[in-house]
């Protein structure tokens, strides 16, 4: 099972800015900052001198004794100390060093907050909450070179920026140990102001959270406030030393949240840092970086004399992926597929694809007939994967850098009606290790691979969708394809459009029987698979055997050939929108018939 700190850091590098923390007194411990309960003991034992006896050896059960109940933290600085500013005055000692402690390096920033500072400093976290009073977080995040908004009061909330324009932001919802507001009593505690509880239900509703070093017993607004947030868009993150108190489990079971046992915060946050430190340097674009490559690319497809150095960038950047993905974060053996390890598994091919994609995007986009060999190429090298021992899942995933390739070529190319390129490059022959020969659309189309879904429904977020890796991909290809695609609708028009080529083809190179055509999206978006059919039909209907769809040879080599499939399409649609039990293609069907006999009257 993968440790819940590497899923932790992988969340927070793959997700940055989303994640807040929720910082209590246990992570000042090492710094010899007391807890609440430390100066509660230490309470305890001076207020038992004061009245010329000793609290030892132990000052919880004198004070049971003396006063009928257990000590209580807030309860007894209320009893100490009338006001504001007489609490600020009793608590300062235990925040400052003296001299003694100043020598022995004690009440300075321990690990953790240093770990924390260097999150926040490079963007991985932008909103820190604390019911500390002490400045170790500043004094950290200033070393660090970061200058938080630092809010402590509500008057400082009204003024505030919207967290969303904020770059970092520090929340002492309890106060600073100089500023006389400090909130200790229960009263204090029970209920936050206005102003404070409109900003945590903002950060508990739009940020994942990782709680550390807060037992969740004293402070009963921040509890309140985390059992109203609605959302759970992202998880929450609770590290522990040992059991979590009766408050704080009841809070896990209501977020739903990801208990990760520790020995104590600066371990766990020097773990933290780094991990994230570690996969933020394998996400790091290689040497050619991303914008190079594809600058290069587009010049090299400008003219044919640069049909040698197209064909190398192209061989170069191929190698590396393989290189990239045959190490041991891709071994086939281990870890078994959950929802972590597959949704891991997925994002680190993609990391290593990110240049080769953008490449092929613009690639498609501005390809001919002629670069179809060199795609073919990168292609065919990318199914050549061992076919060892191991996980079956984790196995058919080596195809995962063929399919983002090819749909990155093809969309670029769909954008551009560049036609006659996908037809050689959907039947050209791909060379598997045991010598079976499938074409490029049978070796890559995500549904021959996983057909049903299978283990891609492990996929985050994936898990009731019919075509979880087509949807997968259809989500993280539209972020690539923006600079070349003008709009969402284009895009699905576009991807839509490239799957139902692609299942044609597949019906036209193997068997006639649609049962065994390729599935893709369109099977869902159906205003969007009838316009691209009517687009194909009127294309052939038109130009007959001289239509661009005709002349690619994408399915077929006639025009009626072609309009065979086509109304083969069509009818498949149609049955799998019976069993889906929706009448929305029905209804497109029975309006274009009406349109037709308008048409003919």
């Amino acid at each position: 099972m993968i440790d819940p700190t590497d899923s932790l850091a992988f969340s927070i590098q793959a997700n940055r800015g989303v994640y807040a923390l929720l910082i209590g007194s246990g992570v000042s411990q090492a710094a010899q900052i007391p807890t609440g309960w430390d100066i509660t003991l230490d309470l305890t034992r001076k207020l038992a001198a004061a009245s010329g006896e000793s609290a030892e050896p132990d000052p919880e059960l004198w004070y049971r004794e003396n006063y009928d109940e257990a000590p209580d933290y807030s309860k007894l600085i209320d009893g100490l100390a009338k006001t504001q500013t007489e609490r600020q005055q009793l608590l300062r000692p235990y925040f400052e060093p003296n001299d003694e402690e100043r020598e022995e390096g004690a009440k300075k920033p321990t690990a953790a907050h240093k770990a924390i500072a260097w999150l926040v400093a490079q963007g991985f976290v932008k909103v820190i909450i604390t019911t500390n009073f002490d400045r170790l977080l500043e004094k950290a995040l200033e070393e660090a070179g970061v200058e938080p908004v630092v809010i402590s009061s509500e008057d400082q909330v009204k003024g505030m920026v919207p967290l969303v324009h904020t770059q970092h932001c520090l929340v002492k919802l309890h106060g600073d140990y100089l500023d006389t507001r400090i909130r200790n009593t229960p009263s204090e505690l029970s209920e936050y102001p206005a102003e404070f509880n409109q900003l945590l239900d903002s950060i508990f509703d739009e940020f994942g959270l990782v709680v550390c070093g807060w037992s969740a017993d004293w402070d009963f607004a921040l509890r309140d406030a985390m059992f109203r947030a609605p959302s759970r868009r992202f998880t929450t993150y609770w590290a522990a030393r040992g059991e979590p108190s009766e408050q704080a489990q009841r809070l896990i079971d209501n977020r739903h949240a990801q208990v990760i046992s520790i020995d104590d915060a600066d371990s766990f946050f020097q773990k933290v840092q780094h991990n994230v430190a570690s996969i933020e340097e394998f996400s790091k674009p290689h040497p050619l970086s991303t914008e190079a490559a594809v600058a290069s690319l587009k010049r090299f497809l400008s003219e044919s004399r640069f049909r040698i150095q197209l064909a190398d960038l192209i061989d170069e950047n191929v190698q590396r992926v393989i290189k990239d993905t045959s190490g041991p974060d891709f071994d086939v053996h281990h870890p078994p597929p959950t929802t972590e390890t597959v949704t891991e598994r997925i994002r680190k091919y993609e990391v290593a694809c990110s240049t080769l994609m953008a490449m092929a995007i613009v690639g498609g986009r501005w390809a001919k007939a002629e670069d179809c060999e060199i795609w073919h190429r990168a292609l065919q090298r990318l199914s050549v994967v061992p076919r060892s021992n191991g996980n079956v899942a984790l196995r058919d995933l080596r195809l995962y850098p063929g399919m983002l390739l090819l749909y990155a070529l093809g969309l670029g190319a769909v954008e551009t009606d560049r036609i006659a390129f996908l037809g050689p490059l959907f039947s050209a022959v791909v060379h598997r290790e045991n010598n079976e020969r499938l074409t490029v659309v049978q070796a890559f189309a995500p549904d021959q691979r996983f057909n049903g879904g299978g283990p891609m429904k492990m996929l985050e977020g994936m898990e009731n969708h019919r075509l979880p890796l087509n949807e997968w991909m259809f989500n993280l290809l539209q972020q690539s394809a923006k600079g070349v695609v003008s709009d969402e609708g284009r895009y699905l028009y576009n991807f839509v459009k490239l799957e139902m080529l692609m299942s044609l083809n597949s019906v036209y190179r193997t068997s006639p029987a649609w049962q065994g055509a390729t599935r893709g999206v369109f099977l869902y978006h159906y205003e969007s698979s009838w316009d691209v059919l009517q687009e194909i039909t009127d294309s052939i209907s038109i130009y007959h055997d001289e239509s661009p769809f005709v002349r690619a040879d994408i399915f077929g080599q006639t025009a009626g050939d072609c309009m065979q499939r086509i109304h083969g399409l069509k009818q498949w649609i149609a049955d799998t929108a019976q069993q889906l039990g929706t009448h929305r293609w029905q209804a497109l069907q029975e309006r274009a018939d009406r349109n037709r006999r308008y048409v003919a009257r």
